[in-house]
C-alpha cells in the first residue's frame, strides 16, 4: 500500500491550502484516514482523522479552521486548511488504518510566512 501526498506549499498568514492523499495498491477500504504533522523539534501531532463512516476528530489547535473529507470509493482524503498561521508550519503525513495495518505516506511541507 502506497500513499501519496500532495499540495503543500509556501503561504501567507490567513491564506488557505487544500492537501490530498491518495491510498493504492489495495482494493480494501482504509477504516480510519487522517492527517498528523511535525514541526521542526516537535513530536508529531494528529491534525484529523475521518473514520470510514465520516466521523471526525480534530486536534485542538485546528478546530474551527480545517476540515478533513474522504472518497471512500476512492481511498483518498482532503484536508482544507483556512484562516492558515505560522504555527501551522510543519511537515503534514497522511495515514491510513487497513485490514492489513496502518501506512503512512511521505509527508508533504506547509510553510505558513510573510
Amino acid at each position: 500500500v502506497q500513499l501519496q501526498a500532495s499540495g503543500g506549499g509556501l503561504v501567507q498568514p490567513g491564506e488557505s491550502l487544500r492537501l490530498s492523499c491518495a491510498a493504492s495498491g489495495s482494493s480494501f477500504r482504509a477504516s480510519v484516514m487522517g492527517w498528523y504533522r511535525q514541526a521542526p523539534g516537535k513530536q508529531r501531532e494528529l491534525v484529523a482523522i475521518i473514520s470510514s463512516d465520516s466521523k471526525t476528530v480534530y486536534g485542538d489547535s485546528v478546530k474551527g479552521r480545517f476540515t478533513i473529507a474522504r472518497d471512500s470509493a476512492e481511498n483518498t482524503v482532503y484536508l482544507q486548511m483556512n484562516s492558515l498561521k505560522p504555527e501551522d508550519t510543519a511537515v503534514y503525513y497522511c495515514s491510513a488504518i487497513m485490514s492489513l495495518g496502518t501506512y503512512w505516506g511521505q509527508g508533504t511541507l506547509v510553510t505558513v510566512s510573510s
